[in-house]
């Protein structure tokens, strides 16, 4: 081993236990917090708190700012980086702040009462203002996109919706792309295949990236649905990720990856069954935007399939789901996401949790083999 890849395992391994000494440290007070103000799941909104679900009621929500937090300090003070780690973490934060607000928005904004599509082309013709008819022609085709976009979403009234959140992340996809397309040069115009190398793409790489970006933030939200389940999958990616940046020398990545495993570490502790707090959309956005942005910075974009693997499991079992309903009149699982449909199946929670746990860990395995070759 060289004396610089000594240097840096040492140097990640000791962000690593200082992220995890520090979230350990600062998690009481986080919860005492949540508690304080009332951010916490309640049953009179909150469709999933059925049956065996009842007593997750009161749980703070939010606890994803456990690691959202920490691993931006850390960063900012001890790893920050103009060239390569201001992005990661600016487009974590924007990220984080939109479920933030979502998070927020659904325990104490009021519901809210959007026009459908069928009730603004009837304002259009019986209003008898032209600009309010102007206004509502106008408003028709982010009307159609919303409704399009909402059979995807769940069915609260409350929070930022869909649609809304897909403008959201789309902003914070393109921030993402700009960085590598511009700032990081004509070697990230490239696209890493497996086994064979690099080909160059060009302008390509940009719309690959947003979607990566999204999709991989709301594939960790749609995961987030049982204690311990992303935090557990999310600590094999980011370890995976680490390891990547040690093989390919990445002085900045390396470091921040480690930063994450070790602030998911104490996360996860406080977050298995029972858990003391959950996630919330604040730590599911947030960290998917951040696992999809440094395996692109890495330029191992297809290795996201790899170490997403469970969370693009479950939003494609949503997806399917949702297709299937509106195309087919029938159901292909019990219930989406995936992890509800072996609840029905009468799979305890630990045992579904376990079982993706390592279906995760092997297949992040399988990445890394891939990738040494």
């Amino acid at each position: 081993m060289s004396p610089v890849s000594l240097y840096l395992l040492k140097q990640s391994l000791g962000f690593l236990i200082s992220a995890t000494a520090v979230a350990f440290l600062w998690a009481p007070l986080l919860t005492k917090f949540l508690y304080k103000y009332k951010i916490t799941r309640r049953g009179d909104y909150d469709f999933t708190l059925q049956g065996e679900k009842k007593h997750k009621a009161g749980t703070p929500i939010m606890g994803g700012l456990l690691v959202i937090v920490t691993v931006a300090v850390i960063t900012i003070l001890f790893n920050w980086d103009r060239s390569y780690t201001y992005v990661p973490i600016g487009v974590m934060g924007l990220s984080a702040l939109l479920g933030a607000a979502d998070d927020l928005l659904t325990i104490f904004g009021g519901e809210r009462r959007l026009r459908s599509l069928k009730h603004r082309l009837n304002l259009i013709k019986v209003h008898k203002k032209w600009y309010m008819k102007f206004w509502h022609t106008f408003a028709i085709p982010w009307t159609a996109f919303r409704e399009m976009v909402s059979i995807f979403g769940s069915k609260q009234e409350r929070g930022i919706q869909v649609h809304e959140k897909l403008i959201l992340q789309f902003i914070a996809g393109a921030i993402t792309a700009w960085w590598v397309y511009v700032k990081l040069g004509e070697n990230w115009h490239t696209l890493w295949i497996p086994f064979n190398g690099v080909i160059t793409i060009g302008w390509w790489i940009i719309p690959i990236i947003i979607f990566f970006v999204m999709f991989t933030a709301n594939a960790v939200n749609v995961a987030d649905g049982l204690d311990g389940l992303a935090g557990g999958c999310l600590i094999s990616a980011f370890a995976g990720l680490t390891i990547i940046s040690w093989i390919e020398g990445r002085t900045a990545f390396m470091p921040l990856n480690a930063t994450v495993v070790g602030a998911l570490i104490a996360y996860t502790y406080f977050n298995i069954k029972p858990a003391r707090f959950q996630m919330g959309d604040v730590g599911a956005l947030g960290l998917g935007a951040l696992l999809a942005i440094n395996a692109i910075a890495l330029n191992r974009t297809l290795l996201l399939l790899f170490f997403g693997f469970i969370f693009y499991i479950e939003i494609f079992s949503v997806i399917i789901q949702v297709l299937s309903r509106h195309l087919l009149g029938r159901r292909v699982f019990k219930m989406s996401p995936l992890h509800h449909h072996f609840e029905i199946k009468g799979w305890s929670e630990e045992k579904i949790v376990t079982r993706f746990w390592l279906i995760q860990a092997f297949v992040v395995t399988v990445g890394i083999w891939i990738a040494l070759h």
